[in-house]
């Protein structure tokens, strides 16, 4: 707390068992014994976010969490291999991704029977939100054994809620289909819903859906959210136009989070039920080094 100078007056009182000792307290705040922390508990698969750029975004239960838990199931081993060397983690790891989540869940389940306590990690952010874990989590479900989620970074919450744009109620759609018509369907309906809709993009396909929405309606406010908790962290906002327009100066690099303003006026489109409103569509996530393909 800093010091309070003489001539600072609060604009409340506070109660004195608020107000510190300065002169007789100790400057390092008391640290929780291990038995003050509930421990893991045995056939869980926990979900642990993990950061989506900056490593000081981890949480202290999550590191915990990984420290304590019997194996890591990874979505790729090298980049969460980096993360516990950075935090002085040493754990037996296993993959987990898109192509053998079937695979692995069986694993996940037997070692869940014999009592292991299963941390699951994706590259970066929460599992099974645009990333693997969603089948993983339903399978665990169905077989009668517990689901923890250790809540962290998210990309789509970190970009919402610092775009400026209405938060009471949003669509996430994760990524768009890569097919033309498949592609434009999607991106209709979601434009003929009243909420916020959040969507995420590879570089290669920003300019494709701002010529799209150009198209579709250019009078949305459209804010993109690149390199999110990252030293170059930028979020562009304006109508599809502008930013198309100065979608040429800007490094394609990096996923995008693409947040659209809702549909206004009196009108309520008829094919978007508010049972829609907060769901996911999530297709797994798309590597962004690559370039579209119809």
């Amino acid at each position: 707390m800093p010091r309070l100078e003489p001539d600072f007056v609060l604009p409340f009182a506070l109660p004195p068992e608020m107000i510190p000792d300065v002169a007789h307290s100790n400057t390092s705040r008391p640290q929780a014994e291990p038995q003050d922390l509930a421990p893991l508990v045995p056939g869980t698969l926990y979900l642990v976010a993990t950061p989506i750029g900056n490593l000081e975004d981890i949480t202290l239960r999550a590191i915990r969490t990984l420290k304590e838990c019997d194996f890591i199931a990874a979505e790729d081993t090298r980049r969460t291999g980096i993360l516990l060397n950075r935090f002085g983690i040493e754990k037996r790891m296993i993959s987990c991704f898109q192509h053998n989540e079937r695979r692995r869940g069986a694993e996940i389940l037997e070692a869940l029977k014999a009592g292991a306590r299963v941390a699951l990690v994706s590259d970066a952010g929460t599992p099974a939100i645009s990333d693997p874990g969603e089948r993983l989590v339903r399978s665990v479900l169905d077989a009668g054994f517990r689901v923890e989620s250790v809540p962290g970074p998210c990309a789509l919450i970190s970009a919402l809620t610092a775009s400026g744009t209405t938060c009471d109620q949003f669509l996430f759609a994760g990524f768009l289909p890569h097919k033309s018509g498949q592609r434009r369907k999607r991106l209709t309906q979601l434009l003929a819903s009243p909420a916020t809709v959040v969507l995420y993009e590879s570089p290669f396909r920003v300019e494709r859906l701002l010529k799209e929405l150009v198209e579709l309606d250019p009078t949305r406010h459209v804010v993109l959210a690149r390199e999110l908790t990252k030293l170059h962290e930028e979020f562009l906002r304006g109508n599809p136009v502008d930013l198309l327009q100065d979608w040429q100066k800007r490094p394609r690099k990096g996923e995008f989070v693409a947040i659209i303003s809702g549909m206004t006026g009196a009108q309520t489109p008829t094919d978007v039920s508010d049972d829609m409103l907060v769901q996911t569509h999530l297709p797994s996530r798309e590597r962004s080094d690559e370039p579209d393909e119809d």
